[in-house]
C-alpha cells in the first residue's frame, strides 16, 4: 500500500500564492456553519476516494485556484453528469463556494482549503483526473516573481501524471505574457499534446463561463486566451 503523504513530508517549497482574507460576510459565515461540514474536504492523512465522497465514479473535473467560485457553481451545476473538485487557499472564496453550493443543493462539488501542488502529489491517485482546470492564475507579472508562476515544466509533470490518458489542461489568463509563457511550456512539456494545433490558443469553450471581470475586461478592450492541452503519454 502506498505511504500516506502528509504536507509535512515535502520540503518548504516556492509559493505561487499568497493567502489573503477579510471578514466573513453574513452569506459567507452561513456557508462555513451550515454547509462547510458537508462541502469541505478534510485530506490530512488521506487519500481521494471518490466513491467514498460522491457515492459514485464519474467523470473528475479539478480547478485549481477557483477564486469566489462563481464559474465553478456554474459548471458544477451545468454537468451534473460529472464530479468537481475546488481548490483555493483564501477562506472567503471557500466560505461562499460552499453557502452558494449548499443554497442550490449540489451534490457534485466538493472544495479543499490547501496547497493544490501538495495535493497533486500526496492525495490524488497517478491518472485519476479527467480535466484540471488553471483559471485567471496569478500572473506575478514582476520579473523577478516569473518563477513563482504556477505553470512551470516540473507543475505541468506533475499534473500529466495526475491526469488520466486523454485528460485534459486547460488554463485561461488575461495577462498576454503570461498567456505567451504557458504556451511556450506547454508546447515543450513532455507528453501532451495542444488541441487547437501546434502554437495555437483556443476560442472560449462553451463550459467555461464568462465572469464578471472578463466581461468588464472585455468592454476596455482587454484580451483573454485559453489554451488546451491533452495528455497523450
Amino acid at each position: 500500500m502506498s505511504e500516506i503523504v502528509t504536507e509535512k513530508q515535502y520540503p518548504r517549497r516556492i509559493m505561487t500564492f499568497m493567502r489573503r482574507s477579510s471578514a466573513y460576510t453574513t452569506s459567507q459565515q452561513k456557508g462555513l456553519d451550515e454547509y462547510g461540514e458537508y462541502y469541505l474536504l478534510e485530506t490530512e492523512d488521506q487519500r481521494f476516494d471518490q466513491q467514498a465522497i460522491f457515492g459514485r465514479q464519474a467523470p473528475l473535473t479539478v480547478e485549481i485556484g477557483f477564486g469566489m467560485g462563481s464559474s465553478l457553481i456554474q459548471m458544477a451545476e451545468a454537468a451534473p453528469e460529472r464530479d468537481f473538485i475546488g481548490i483555493e487557499i483564501h477562506p472567503n472564496g471557500l466560505a461562499q463556494i460552499c453557502f452558494e453550493a449548499g443554497e442550490r443543493k449540489l451534490s457534485n462539488l466538493r472544495v479543499i482549503d490547501g496547497d493544490a501542488l501538495l495535493l497533486l502529489e500526496g492525495y490524488f491517485a497517478d491518472h485519476s483526473i479527467d480535466t484540471v482546470q488553471l483559471y485567471f492564475a496569478d500572473p506575478w507579472p514582476k520579473k523577478k516573481h516569473h518563477k513563482r508562476r504556477f505553470v512551470q515544466t516540473h507543475n505541468m509533470q506533475l499534473i500529466r501524471q495526475k491526469l488520466k490518458k486523454g485528460g485534459i489542461f486547460h488554463a485561461a489568463t488575461d495577462w498576454e505574457h503570461y498567456a505567451f509563457w504557458i504556451l511556450e511550456i506547454m508546447e515543450a512539456s513532455e507528453g501532451y499534446r495542444n488541441l487547437l494545433g501546434q502554437g495555437q490558443f483556443s476560442p472560449r469553450p462553451e463550459y467555461r463561463p464568462l465572469t464578471k471581470f472578463e466581461v468588464r475586461g472585455q468592454g476596455l478592450g482587454h484580451g483573454v486566451w485559453d489554451l488546451l492541452y491533452q495528455r497523450i503519454a
